[in-house]
């Protein structure tokens, strides 16, 4: 009697796949590359308000980097229960910008007002850490009407930075008048490479489209005068992030409350990411998943605090780049985490990154948060909207996105606590489609016409659904 020997090996999860170090390395890059001027925009912005030196921004920038590798391991690669091991990058917030900016200007500014930042952050990320699972719990409240909406308005929203880097507008409240032509040029150039690759090649080449577009078009900005790396030869070869660098932080109520707003409001960006990321990576996404993420932002916050950095949060801008791309690995993710550390210790290598032209970033960035946009639209398509309510959730939440996206200033005068809900999109469109959710379909549920049915649980499509709306592109693709 012979036994018939196959190979039971149960085939590794295209999330869990290892690709050859070579590939990690140059599908790691591409990420660093797209991600690189959003995850240093903030220390930038909140030197200027502060009052910082030259020296102390330099320093901030390097921490920034150095704790953004350290988030980004932690979120993709998973301690324990920490970590939803997904490909996904940390960054800062910047639904804390203002908050923190607030928190720095009222202490006096200065490394005062820094070391007042840092005491917040730290709590807020211990709070964070706390109540993952508690608020992973919400999670049945998160069905693909709110998730598609949570997911179209964050790829709308930031659709504008991009429009405002391609125009290397000189910020994002502000309306770039006059638009210089050669900067629109290099952004639709990078765009039109990325095209062009996408259709014309195939395999490893396709997949690395957006580096190639980044490259070729920083390439031609050099010849043409336009892009300059003379800080790289000024930039001190080596530097190492120490904790607590500019003082023990000190700790006050108020500032701690307003960082943990913010932290709450991240915890609906970071769940919106996540789900964006599953239905991409064809991985259903459950609550333990949803605390796994919020803790690792918990973690990566304390020791931002700690390092000298800000509140982490998943980065949508690499949601796009994943869905782009196609590669599903989460150990590229960790790749650029590594990378990304190597930049924080190693100013010259991060001077070379920063010398890539605004615009050229810009057109890359059109493309990776269109294609977030699209996995909203993809998960909406499972939404019965036969159902009036559907229509209104859906409808709502994405104007209110937009109205806080197209009007930047429409906080301005609203009490401080209120801007932070009122000053981003993606906040106010994220909270609309929870609220509006709960009033009309929990609650108040309806019938397809739209009229109240009394108490009955409302038909909700499970996390796994939205899978689906993605299942017919692989097999076309795949044909």
């Amino acid at each position: 009697m012979t036994l018939d020997k196959r190979n039971t090996t149960e085939p590794v999860h295209p999330v869990d796949e290892v690709l050859p170090l070579w590939e990690l390395a140059i599908y790691g890059f591409q990420h660093v590359l797209t991600f690189y001027a959003a995850a240093v925009i903030v220390p930038i912005l909140l030197a200027s308000a502060l009052g910082l030196s030259h020296e102390m921004l330099e320093h901030l920038i390097e921490a920034d980097l150095f704790t953004c590798g350290i988030a980004s391991f932690i979120q993709a690669v998973g301690i324990g229960k920490i970590g939803v091991r997904l490909p996904l990058l940390q960054g800062v917030t910047f639904v804390a910008v203002m908050p923190m900016i607030a928190i720095g200007v009222s202490a006096g500014g200065g490394v005062e007002g820094l070391r007042q930042i840092f005491g917040s952050v730290i709590v807020a990320g211990i709070f964070s850490y706390i109540v993952a699972p508690y608020f992973s719990r919400l999670i049945r409240f998160f069905p693909p009407v709110v998730t598609g909406s949570v997911i179209l308005v964050i790829g709308l929203a930031l659709l504008p930075v991009a429009a405002n880097d391609i125009v290397a507008g000189h910020g994002t409240n502000a309306m770039q008048n006059p638009v210089e032509l050669r900067n629109v040029a290099y952004g639709l150039g990078t765009l039109f490479f990325i095209l062009a690759i996408q259709k014309f090649c195939r395999g490893f080449l396709g997949t690395i489209a957006v580096l190639i577009g980044l490259v070729c078009m920083t390439l031609v900005a050099w010849v043409l005068g336009d892009a300059h790396f003379a800080d790289v030869g000024t930039a001190s070869l080596l530097t190492i992030s120490k904790p607590f660098y500019f003082g023990m932080p000190t700790f006050h109520v108020v500032p701690i409350l307003s960082l943990i707003i913010v932290m709450i409001i991240s915890m609906l960006e970071t769940t919106g990411d996540v789900f964006a990321t599953g239905a991409i990576v064809k991985k259903p996404i459950g609550s333990a998943d949803i605390a796994a993420a919020i803790r690792a932002d918990g973690l990566a916050t304390f020791i931002g605090g700690v390092f000298n950095s800000f509140p982490y949060t998943c980065f949508a801008e690499n949601v796009g780049l994943v869905r782009l791309t196609q590669v599903k690995s989460r150990w590229v993710v960790a790749s650029a985490a590594v990378i990304m550390m190597v930049l924080g210790c190693i100013p010259k290598l991060a001077a070379i990154m920063a010398s890539v032209p605004l615009p050229v970033l810009g057109g890359a960035a059109l493309a990776m948060f269109a294609a977030v946009a699209v996995v909203g639209i993809q998960t909406l398509a499972q939404v019965d909207f036969d159902n009036q309510n559907n229509m209104i959730i859906v409808g709502t939440s994405i104007g209110l996105g937009m109205l806080a996206t197209a009007q930047p200033h429409i906080a301005d005068n609203f009490p401080s606590w209120a801007q932070i809900i009122f000053g981003s999109g993606i906040t106010l469109g994220s909270m609309a489609a929870m609220t509006l959710h709960l009033v009309f379909n929990h609650f108040m549920p309806a019938n397809k016409h739209g009229v109240v049915i009394g108490d009955q649980p409302s038909k909700t499509i499970p996390a796994e659904g939205m899978e689906a709306a993605l299942s017919h592109e692989d097999s076309v693709r795949k044909g």
